[in-house]
């Protein structure tokens, strides 16, 4: 029997590993959501649809057993990202519900819980608490989703070829300091993006992971340390060396809202734990952060230069 699955945001960071991931399986028939294919002309490979207009989804899931959602709004003007993430997710997982899809998995993120801390937080435990509007945003495509009985995975760092957020937000931070901070000591869940890619494949497809929400990161938590460490051994050292110290280098950064951010992510505790994610899939978490981030790096290295 063959599954037909649909993946929106299949072109994006995370997406596009995950159809990747899903391509390679015996008995899957993969689409990809898109806006830019035209209505009426749909192909073997792509289901036409904008999440931003809801009109446009209509008959997008048709002949889909399973629906994974990996299309966010992210930064930008609120409204659009509202409309996106909110009101468009909504519609998807309506149209999900008339075409009888039986299985809904959305890629959320552990943003939607707040700034922390969080030490060892298992699923259930922590508040939905979102400090910024895509996050809230987010929230409420969950909630969308969560109702319809369908699965939410919410990774929290995750770094790779394609990251413009993580990794390039932390080298930002340095440059803005002209050197590396001490005294950082937070742990943060972490997982490079092909194995999250994969993680999300085996979870679309399995018989075993029902409804909920689950975090998906590496299960060994990554001090703050490590990170810097290894953007400053793999891409960029600032300073020739110069070390600061948490005071200082807020002080230096007072004029960054996006370093502010990053330094205050070294100083705050965002470790989730959902150890029984991984057992109930039968699937391998990865190699962990030092070796899966010295094969992503000559990329980071190549990107950050060019910008």
């Amino acid at each position: 029997m063959t599954v037909g699955l649909l993946v929106t945001g299949a072109t994006g960071f995370i997406g596009s590993r995950v159809a990747a991931a899903v391509r390679g399986r015996t008995g899957v028939r993969v689409r990809s959501l898109s806006r830019r294919t035209p209505p009426g002309r749909p192909d073997a490979a792509t289901v036409p649809g904008d999440l931003a207009d809801p009109r446009t989804l209509r008959g997008a899931c048709a002949g889909v057993d399973v629906l994974v959602h990996c299309a966010s709004g992210v930064g930008g003007d609120p409204r659009t990202v509202a409309a996106v993430n909110d009101r468009g997710t909504e519609a998807l997982v309506e149209e999900a519900v008339r075409g009888g899809v039986r299985r809904i998995v959305y890629v959320s993120t552990a943003a939607v819980h707040g700034r922390g801390p969080f030490h060892g937080v298992r699923p259930g435990e922590a508040p939905i608490a979102p400090a910024s509007a895509t996050s809230r945003t987010r929230a409420a495509a969950e909630r969308h989703v969560l109702d319809a009985g369908g699965l939410v995975l919410r990774p929290h760092l995750v770094h790779g070829e394609g990251d413009r957020w993580v990794i390039p937000g932390l080298v930002g931070l340095l440059r803005e300091l002209s050197a590396t901070v001490t005294g950082c000591a937070a742990l943060h869940s972490v997982i490079d993006v092909e194995t999250l890619g994969r993680a999300v494949a085996a979870a679309a497809l399995s018989p075993h992971l029902g409804s909920g929400a689950h975090y998906v990161g590496h299960p060994d938590p990554v001090p703050a340390s490590e990170l810097l460490a290894a953007v400053c051994e793999h891409v960029e050292r600032p300073g020739e060396g110069a070390v600061v110290d948490v005071a200082t280098a807020r002080d230096r950064a007072a004029g960054s809202p996006r370093a502010l951010h990053h330094l205050g992510m070294l100083t705050v505790d965002h470790w989730f734990a959902d150890d029984g994610f991984w057992k109930d899939l039968d699937c391998s978490p990865g190699e962990g952060f030092a070796r899966t981030f010295a094969r992503s790096a000559p990329w980071y290295r190549s990107h950050l230069t060019a910008r």
